[in-house]
């Protein structure tokens, strides 16, 4: 058995990615008890409830024994599942794993809210504008501004670059299948167990193994945006001022990459009351931003296909 077994067929999941984001453009996301998300999702919760709560060490060491069985758990199925769909030859290899991998990114998933959203604020209905962005931030709504909530929408959408699609297509692009569901497995470990308070230290270890899985998916993210501000023609030059001077003003060592990269190539100022202000000096956004920062997301999503495609061909000669 040769290495690329592990990681699959790189020309063949050419053909998987490009049919997994076809799929994503025409389908809407399957059923809660057939997605995998939804599976990692409640197996977290059921290892969570057995898992000591008072104390420090064996909280976290209970939280690294999640943060490895979650993605091994995933990642393991989801290889013996390729693995037998060779065996029905490449057809059924390139429809069975792209129906897999599209259950671990999308495209347009939250840039729908987004827009729900800029709707909503465009037509002066503030509450329902509050209602539409609870679905893509964690922050108290309730005493927003509307260009507050028009910078929330958009910085969701920068942010969500890099975890909804680019990472878990770069994954895929160095790991293979295993590989995307071992991201989209931290990345759903990090939302339910990566937060302060009670799981200060359960969930340490799942927040920074997402920080790290992050770490060169939300700067390529950026990057990205770069390219895509340039088909858009937007001011690439304000958008790479901005990345590189305003990235680490967020707490979180990954977000601020993309969300200053929007910032510079909006022209708006983007805040989280008492956390940060990326953009010192812009002007405030209008939802009609929101729009805006939704076109830069579906135009980086094209360089990125290319980049995840070029990485599955250089491991396929890499294999041969």
């Amino acid at each position: 058995m040769t290495w690329w077994l592990w990681l699959g067929d790189g020309y063949l999941d050419v053909g998987v990615l490009l049919m997994a984001v076809a799929l994503d453009a025409v389908l809407p996301e399957p059923p809660s008890v057939l997605h995998p998300v939804v599976w990692m999702g409640r197996l977290t919760s059921l290892l969570e409830q057995f898992s000591p709560r008072s104390g420090r060490v064996l909280p976290f060491l209970a939280g690294v024994s999640i943060a490895i069985v979650v993605p091994s758990v995933f990642g393991g199925a989801v290889w013996w599942l390729a693995l037998g769909l060779r065996e029905f030859g490449s057809v059924a290899y390139i429809l069975g794993t792209a129906v897999l991998l599209k259950t671990t990114f999308t495209v347009k998933g939250l840039s729908r809210a987004a827009l729900k959203t800029g709707r909503a604020l465009e037509s002066g209905d503030l509450e329902e504008a509050r209602q539409n962005l609870k679905s893509l931030v964690s922050r108290d709504t309730k005493t927003l501004t509307a260009p507050l909530m028009a910078s929330a929408a958009v910085e969701s959408v920068a942010e969500n670059i890099t975890d909804s699609y680019i990472g878990p297509w770069l994954a895929f692009g160095l790991l293979g299948l295993p590989g995307a569901f071992g991201y989209r497995a931290l990345n759903t470990l990090d939302s339910m167990l990566g937060y302060h308070g009670c799981y200060e230290y359960l969930g340490k270890a799942s927040a920074r193994l997402d920080d790290l899985a992050n770490l060169v998916a939300a700067r390529l993210s950026a990057l990205l945006m770069v390219v895509a501000g340039a088909m858009m023609r937007l001011p690439v030059g304000q958008g790479w001022e901005r990345m590189w001077k305003e990235h680490n003003k967020t707490e979180s060592p990954n977000a601020g990459w993309t969300m200053s990269t929007m910032a510079g190539l909006l022209g708006v100022a983007l805040e989280k009351p008492e956390h940060y202000r990326l953009g010192e000096g812009l002007r405030e956004p209008v939802p009609g931003d929101i729009r805006r920062a939704v076109m830069v997301n579906y135009a980086a999503s094209v360089p990125g296909v290319m980049v995840t495609a070029g990485l599955l061909m250089a491991r396929q000669m890499l294999a041969n």
